[in-house]
């Protein structure tokens, strides 16, 4: 089904895609709220406006487009999202845990309560991102862009920071414990209540 044309096609509970090779795929607009895409080949595909709020998306994401995509409480768990598009998505309590992001446009998103544990960031564009609460425990943020991102109370411990961009970013109470922070640009940043130890 490779650059299938499946805009607003619906998929439930009850029709998994687990496996599916959609390379290039049109899913605009699609509903797949709760759908099981796990280990889908879905490089290069248009999810643009799909619902995939809760959905297994332990899948292939590399260069999709998933602008103003519904991924609230979705696993993204180990996903590779490399160079994705995720402007204007809904990722509250989304689970990108050990996820692969390089390169990734994240930039304003509402990441509240996100978990990133050991995602691979690098280079990731996080400007602007509300990242309050969320937990980018041993990421790697190696030369990403953080910039003007609210991070207040979130965990980066043992997160690596090599040259991350966190100019004018909000790090009120955050914990950065056992941080690799080498190179990262703090220009005015807010570290009140911050653990740095």
């Amino acid at each position: 089904m490779s650059a299938a044309d499946l805009a607003m096609i619906r998929a439930g509970r009850e029709k998994a895609l687990a496996g599916a090779r959609l390379l290039g795929a049109n899913l605009e607009n699609a509903q797949l709220s709760s759908a099981n895409l796990s280990q889908a080949d879905l490089r290069g595909a248009t999810l643009n406006g799909a619902d995939l709020s809760q959905a297994n998306l332990r899948a292939n994401l590399r260069g999709a487009d998933l602008i103003g995509a519904n991924l609230q409480a979705s696993d993204l768990r180990n996903a590779d999202l490399r160079g994705a598009i995720l402007l204007d998505a809904q990722t509250a309590q989304a689970s990108f845990a050990g996820a692969f992001l390089a390169g990734a446009v994240l930039s304003n998103l509402m990441l509240l309560e996100a978990d990133f544990r050991g995602a691979d960031l690098r280079g990731a564009n996080l400007s602007g991102a509300i990242l309050r609460s969320a937990d980018l425990s041993s990421a790697n943020l190696s030369g990403a862009d953080l910039s003007r991102a609210d991070l207040e109370e979130a965990n980066l411990s043992g997160a690596i920071l090599r040259g991350t961009n966190l100019t004018g970013a909000n790090l009120l109470c955050a914990r950065v414990s056992d941080a690799v922070t080498v190179g990262a640009m703090l220009d005015n940043t807010c570290l009140e209540g911050t653990t740095l130890g």
